[in-house]
């Protein structure tokens, strides 16, 4: 039997158990010790730093792997690389995954490749940012180069700011270097694709619908893309291109663009599929399951079959559910009954669970997966939907 190993172990990557196992395939759990229900999916599992990809290349030599696979999390993203090029495996290669890993190298490869993208700087101490300062324009975005789910990344307004978040964003850091770079103030966008030996196999751009920090961060996603018939042939030029800069192959993609005055700047690419149910959102366009796709493409399964012959699907959204509050929750309730346009209303929290105040993608309660005739439809579907839903806490 063919066997895959999945890197994490979160109910994000349980899709990816799921459609393995449906495959005939064995998988292989990997993930440092917890509590995470990969564990139980699998057939066998490894405690393994998924950060470490000379640790994950080892594991998956030990335990005589065919594919490695990921999705939702750039934390495995250049192990992955690493150990599927140390073994032979299809993947993307570690220098592609290093460079995606990184968003001063992303950054680089971008100016080198032509790609439309921020002025940006790379700071190592404060004299450094105040040089920055002066050949930026404000605002200013500081960002650290190797984290995900917006962490350590703060929009600044003034100087006096950006010298107060540096060294928040350097205390987030493991490098001893950030990113300044100018803020682009436009419509942010997203684009989901997969790449296997050189053929784009479809490219799906999306709505964002971004809870508005110190940078927007993402909490929903739509499709089709509203400018589709104006811009989606200007976005997919910028993600191509970005994808050859960098020089993913053999790969999901997840991309960050923005949208100003008709031109698209892309923000970041990674080889891996998105989070905040854009899996979802993929399968549901092309009546797949993109799930099946990943594992497909990592076992070298033939993934472009999916894709062949498919007709646009009805609109859809996606939303995770938030709170306004902390608290201790006590009950939930949920007074939506089950319907045919609702695809996934569920929760990852139960009563004696801490809530926090939603700040980034950790702080999720739940979902909401949805379709409709168009996307006014939806929008106002999710209202209803949201509008039943009430977290109630301990006092």
């Amino acid at each position: 039997m063919k066997k895959i190993m999945i890197l994490g172990a979160s109910y994000s990557q349980l899709p990816l158990y799921e459609e393995a196992k449906k495959l005939g395939i064995s998988t292989v759990a990997a993930s440092i010790p917890g509590e995470w229900p990969g564990f139980q999916a699998a057939d066998e599992f490894t405690y393994t730093d998924i950060s470490d990809p000379d640790a994950v290349h080892k594991a998956a030599e030990r335990l005589h792997v065919d594919g490695i696979a990921t999705c939702c999390l750039d934390t495995g993203v250049r192990a992955l690389g690493y150990a599927c090029e140390q073994l032979g495996l299809k993947g993307l290669s570690a220098k592609a995954a290093e460079i995606s890993s990184n968003k001063f190298k992303m950054k680089e490869a971008f100016m080198a490749g032509g790609v439309n993208c921020a002025r940006h700087i790379c700071v190592r101490n404060r004299q450094e940012l105040a040089e920055a300062l002066e050949c930026l324009k404000f605002p200013v975005v500081l960002k650290a180069v190797d984290l995900m789910g917006s962490r350590g990344i703060f929009r600044c307004n003034t100087k006096e700011e950006a010298f107060e978040r540096y060294e928040d964003t350097m205390k987030a850091t493991g490098k001893d270097y950030c990113l300044a770079e100018e803020f682009i103030e436009g419509e942010t966008l997203g684009c989901e694709a997969m790449i296997s030996n050189g053929k784009l196999l479809y490219c799906l751009p999306n709505n964002i619908d971004a809870f508005q920090s110190y940078v927007p961060t993402p909490i929903g996603h739509s499709v089709p893309y509203r400018k589709q018939e104006t811009l989606g042939a200007k976005v997919e030029e910028q993600v191509m291109l970005a994808i050859q800069a960098v020089g993913l192959d053999n790969c999901a993609v997840n991309c960050d663009l923005i949208e100003k005055d008709g031109n698209i700047y892309v923000i970041e690419i990674t080889g891996r599929a998105g989070a905040t149910c854009l899996p979802e959102t993929v399968g549901l366009y092309y009546g797949i399951n993109y799930y099946e796709a990943i594992v497909r493409l990592a076992m070298d399964m033939e993934p472009e079959k999916l894709f062949a012959g498919y007709k646009p699907r009805q609109s859809s959204l996606s939303r995770i559910l938030t709170s306004d509050r902390c608290g201790i929750v006590k009950e939930i309730h949920n007074g939506n009954c089950p319907a045919e346009d609702i695809i996934d209303l569920s929760f990852n929290i139960q009563p004696g669970d801490q809530v926090n105040r939603y700040e980034n993608g950790r702080d999720r309660i739940g979902q909401v997966i949805l379709t409709g005739e168009n996307l006014d439809a939806c929008e106002k579907r999710l209202e209803d939907i949201l509008s039943k839903i009430n977290i109630e806490f301990t006092v």
